[in-house]
Order: C-alpha cells, then structure tokens, then sequence
C-alpha cells in the first residue's frame, strides 16, 4: 500500500528514522527529569508532528495520549500559526483551550529551515503539583477547576529565543515543588531540542522537499493500512455499558459509561451519548482523553503495524456530548479524569468484545489508581509523593490476565521502593500479589497486588483517586468478575475501611493499603485446566477452597495432585445447579433500582 513514487527501502528507513525521534525524546525525559512520577511511572509522552499539527509518531509512552497532542496543538497553532518564528516554544496546561487536566502541560517547539516552519516537537507531561487545594493539584473532590491549580492559556514559554519570565515566575510562585516543577520542564524543552537537532539533521541529508513530503506521505500511508485493516472487519453495531463507582462528592451514586460502535467499510464511529451528563467531581472528561480511550481501545483489535498518527485517527471517528463526563464544559472540575479514561477502555473492549468474541480480553483493573501523600516537615520543606498503581489484566480468549504489568491505557512502570523511601517520608511495608481476586474463568483474570503506604512524617494530606470497589471488572463468555479493590487505614485490629476516592488527613505512624481489583475472567471457570488450577494454588495466586468452588477442582497436598474422579464428579454436580442452559455473554455487577427506577 506504498505510493509508488517512494522507492520502499528508502520509505522504510525514513519511517524508522523519525518514529526514533519521538522515541530519543521519550528517553532524554526519562533520563534527565527530576521526579518519581516521570523518571519511573513514565506519566509524560512525547511526539513529532507535521508543520500543520498533525501527529505523525509518538513514542513509546503513553497511549492515554493519543488524542491530546493534536487537539493542544492545534490550540497554539490557532493563536501563534502566523507569526511563529525561529526560537519560539509554547505550552499550555488549560483543559478548556486545548488540554486535558492541569497536572499536564505541554511544550510545542516548531522547527523551522531557512526561516519556514517544516515540523513541531511536542512533549506532554505530568507534573507532581501545579498548585491549588490539594497536593499534587489531582483531587477527585474538587467541584470545580478553579480548585484544581493554575490554568496557563496557549502561550509564550520562549519567544524567538528569550524566556518569558513572567510566566516562571508565575509557575514558581503558585506550585509547592518548584525545583522539581522546572527540572521536569527543562526535560521537555531539552527532548524538544534533541528533535530538532535530529530533524534537522535528516533534512540535511535528504533535502526538505524529501523530508516534508515524506511527513505527509507517512500519514496518508497509515490511513490506507487502517482502512485495509477495518475492511477486514465486519460491519454492524453494537453498545456497552458500564458504571463508575461514584465522583467522590456524591458519594454511592453510580455514574453511567455508554458506547456504541457502528462500523461500515472502511469506517469505525464511536458514539458516547448516553453517558452521564458532567458530574460535580474532579473526574469528567475533556472530548480529547475521551478520544484516547476510544483509540486505544479499538487499537487493540488492530495489526500491531499500524502507527498511531494522524492517519489512524482518520478512520476512527468519535463523538459525545458537551456537557457530558466524556466532554465536560466549564467549570467542570477534571484533575481525576484518568480515572475515567481507564474506564472508558474497560467501555470499548466491552462493545468489541461482541464484534470480536475470540480477540477481546475482559476488564482490567480499573485503570490507574493515583495516590498523592503531601504536606511540610519540621522545617517547613514541601514534600509530594505521588504513586501511580496499576497491574492487572483481564483475561484473554486464548491465555490468562497479565499480573503484574501495566493497564494497556498506561503503559507505566512501577517505582522502586527504594527511591521512594528515600525522597519521601513513606515506607512501603508490603508489595505482594492478592490471592482469590482474580476473576474466575476457562482463563482466568490477572492476579491484582497490594501495597502498604506507612507515614513517617508527623501529618500529611492523603489523596486516593480509585474505582471499581463497587461494580468489578467484567468477566467475557462464562467467566467471573474479578474481586473489588479495597482503600484500608491502618490494616489489622484498627482497620477502617475506606471509599474508592478521598481527601484526608493522614498522621506518622498511618499506614494506607491500597489493594487493586482483579481482572475479569473469560470463558467457563469449569473449562480451566485443573493442571492450570493446581499451578495457581500452589503460587498462592488461589486458594485450596476457590479451587473447589470457583473451578470445581479437587487438590491434595503432601504430596500436590488432583483428585481427576473427585474433580469430575464435582463439576458436574455444579453443573447441574446451574440454571437455564443459556450461556453467559457477560457477567458484571448492575446497579440495583429501586422502585422509581433510580440507582441506590
């Protein structure tokens, strides 16, 4: 599906070439920025883009990503287009002009040759604090976004070379952590520099007629392989729904997800009307991480081989509502959006699991939980600690859940305890895998973990944005939801058992633990291999007791083995209580109604 004007070998090269550049950005961030939440969650993107705003490669990062470069840009471009000059680099972090919460801003370098614009780097990341009420400016009880920290338009962060001093001084004299705050900035700006340099260093070997037809060609390319790819899809429509735990501020009261796909030819539409009108919670949407979530999620069902860029978007359209959580308006609070983008995953693979019975795994764990600890030692220094929890799968029509590993959405990395212990005032006491939560199946969902959070300092604000304590991951054809996650203060004799999201105060001596959802499992649990079952217990991922009532399997210890006669009988015994022979598509959690018709 090449044009026929590009030799391939030299399309190939180029391809590889600028897709580096995105991913050389990706790492001068990792290598030269100063806080947790970059260097080891790696909660940051970086990307190339044509003159025009087009996203033409990202690197290898964050997929929750993908929407929001392009819509950012295009912010600065629709103010700054024509009178950009040599020098110049941008940024925002406004949700309502371009961005997506205010823990992220964004950095635009564009590039220019002999004085014309040829390309931009763009680099987003997320920043430990930003100001406003709570540490880490990430609360999902905020109620509106005056709350959430300093809102910075699309604007100068250097013109034609200068800096805006202004604009530091502003950031330095409403976030806690400035040292850290303009630390991860340089990282930005010097991943935008190694692209430039880079780009630039390509337009020299190739000419810029070469390397500016090539941007556009790239992108016209990957709409070609996308729409081959749909083709082979078939065409229909089909709908998911599912729930959010709460906002945080109306606590108990259920928040509806909806998605509908139609799918016809070479096109795929995503349609969110029918979700929740906005909520009073820090956790609605803007239309672009609305956007991501769609895209990641229907990438799943695509060949690997397809970029993400401009022209996979193309053939993916999505819509919903203004006013909606999927595309709040202002002054919709949206610090803990990513709470519901990683929902809206577990959404879109809900509806293509119906399209795609055999290449759709079950709902995961949530998504990203996000844990702040801040506040003043003895000396009034500032301190934020902020953790990013996420490792757990559902399982797969042809093989368990992943334990252990990112949210697909996330593609984080966990952060060492002994960096964490060392720059903050926490201990980690425990980081272990949580045996019987993982949801019951023929495959069984991913084995969710814990981790033990203790205080070391005298007090400290705790902020916890988390879900799926209420309604668990689905399981897909048979199988079993995955057990809730779980907020606990002070595990033990004292234990209080906590909500999916809070604001509090948090004392030395404290310890949270924070204990993920299972994943969802696929396929009859009556179907898994007792081989498999036996595997697991011995593991400790299951129980002696599980396995006989979750999967009908019969084991003996001293020495392990399975009880094949035993095993059968009791399979078929539960089989026989099982009512109705209609098999289960899915298996989840609805609210209960009462007599109104409205969700307790």
């Amino acid at each position: 599906m090449l044009d026929n004007k590009w030799n391939p070998i030299q399309f190939e090269l180029l391809r590889n070439a600028v897709i580096s550049i995105a991913d050389e950005m990706a790492l001068t961030i990792v290598r030269t920025t100063y806080s947790g939440v970059l260097r080891d969650n790696m909660d940051f993107s970086t990307a190339f883009c044509d003159p025009k705003g087009n996203l033409v490669a990202q690197g290898l990062t964050l997929p929750g990503h993908l929407g929001s470069i392009p819509t950012a840009l295009s912010a600065v471009i629709k103010q700054f287009g024509d009178i950009m000059k040599p020098g110049d680099i941008f940024c925002l972090n406004d949700p309502y002009q371009g961005g997506m919460h205010l823990p992220d801003i964004f950095i635009f370098k564009p590039i220019f040759f002999n004085r014309k614009r040829i390309a931009f780097a763009a680099t987003i990341c997320h920043h430990t604090d930003v100001g406003g009420r709570v540490a880490g400016s990430n609360a999902s009880d905020s109620t509106e976004i005056y709350q959430e920290g300093l809102r910075i338009p699309p604007m100068y962060m250097f013109k034609q070379g200068k800096r805006n001093e202004t604009l530091f001084s502003l950031i330095e004299a409403n976030v806690r952590v400035p040292v850290k705050v303009f630390g991860d900035i340089r990282a930005q700006l010097a991943a935008c520099n190694i692209a430039e340099r880079q780009f630039l260093e390509l337009v020299n070997e190739h000419g810029v007629n070469t390397m500016s037809k090539f941007l556009l060609d790239f992108v016209d390319y990957t709409e070609r392989i996308t729409k081959a790819a749909l083709l082979e899809l078939p065409d229909g429509e089909w709908s998911f729904e599912d729930w959010i735990d709460d906002d945080g501020v109306d606590i108990g009261r259920p928040i509806r997800l909806f998605v509908k796909f139609k799918k016809k030819g070479d096109r795929l539409f995503a349609d969110w009307t029918g979700t929740s009108e906005q909520v009073k919670g820090a956790i609605n949407n803007t239309l672009s991480f609305t956007k991501a979530a769609t895209y990641c999620g229907v990438k799943c069902i695509l060949p690997n081989d397809v970029p993400a860029n401009e022209g996979f978007f193309r053939c993916v359209e999505v819509t919903a509502p203004l006013g909606t959580i999927a595309n709040g308006v202002l002054p919709a609070a949206c610090a803990a959006r990513g709470l519901t983008g990683f929902r809206m995953v577990d959404c879109v693979l809900g509806a293509l699991a119906m399209m795609l019975p055999n290449k759709v795994m079950a709902a995961s764990d949530g998504g990203n939980t996000g844990i702040s600890i801040g506040g003043y030692d003895s000396s009034l220094n500032p301190f934020i600690y902020v953790d990013f929890a996420c490792g757990t799968w559902g399982a797969r029509p042809w093989a368990d859940g992943l334990s252990g590993n990112s949210n697909l959405f996330a593609n984080m990395a966990t952060q060492s305890i002994e960096v964490c212990e060392a720059e903050n005032p926490v201990e980690i006491l425990a980081y272990e895998f949580v045996p019987d939560k993982a949801g019951a199946g023929k495959f069984r969902g991913g084995t969710p973990y814990r981790r033990d959070y203790k205080l070391t300092e005298t007090e400290a604000v705790l902020q916890v944005r988390s879900d799926r304590k209420v309604f668990r991951p689905y399981g897909l054809y048979g199988g079993n939801p995955g057990a809730s996650s779980s907020n606990i203060m002070n595990p033990g004799k004292n234990a209080r058992f906590l909500g999916s999201k809070l604001t509090m105060t948090m004392y030395s001596g404290e310890v949270l633990r924070h204990e993920l959802a299972g994943g969802g499992g696929w396929g009859d649990p009556l179907e898994r291999d007792p081989e498999k079952v036996l595997c697991d217990v011995r593991n400790e991922l299951v129980s002696m007791n599980s396995a006989r009532s979750d999967y009908g399997v019969v084991l003996q210890l001293d020495p392990w083995r399975i009880e094949y006669k035993a095993t059968q009988k009791l399979r078929s015994d539960i089989r026989k209580l099982r009512i109705g022979s209609t098999p289960v598509v899915l298996r989840k959690n609805w609210p209960r109604k009462d007599k109104k018709g409205v969700n307790k």
